[in-house]
């Protein structure tokens, strides 16, 4: 993930090829997942935590893969499309994942301001 999907290695720096690869090594991590195995509760717990984080890097990647701008300050860069686009991309991105079909749908929800500036 750091490496990848733009974590402090990269200076929060990724791009699409990079998803690519993070997605590929993802598909890996959740093939290897399915053989995890437990002896005690200790390890089932740790077993779990490592099944959720995959889950968790997954959802992350595939919304940046999703988001066609920059988000930055405080999330990433995306060298693919640098520059912070508000006009097209000052929402929120609703994920759902499908646990039947493996698939991943997203909607975007307009950004409503609370607070003025």
């Amino acid at each position: 993930m750091d490496e990848y999907v733009g974590g402090v290695s990269t200076m929060y720096q990724t791009n699409g090829k990079m998803l690519e690869v993070a997605e590929r090594k993802l598909e890996m991590l959740k093939e290897d997942s399915l053989k995890m195995r437990a002896n005690e509760v200790h390890q089932l717990l740790r077993a779990w935590e490592n099944y959720h984080r995959l889950i968790d890097a997954e959802c992350h990647m595939r919304h940046l893969q999703c988001r066609e701008e920059t988000r930055y300050p405080g999330y990433y860069y995306g060298t693919d499309f640098p520059e912070i686009d508000d006009d097209n991309w000052k929402a929120f991105v609703n994920s759902t994942y499908d646990r039947d079909t493996g698939e991943w749908s997203f909607r975007k929800v307009p950004y409503k301001q609370l607070i003025k500036d």
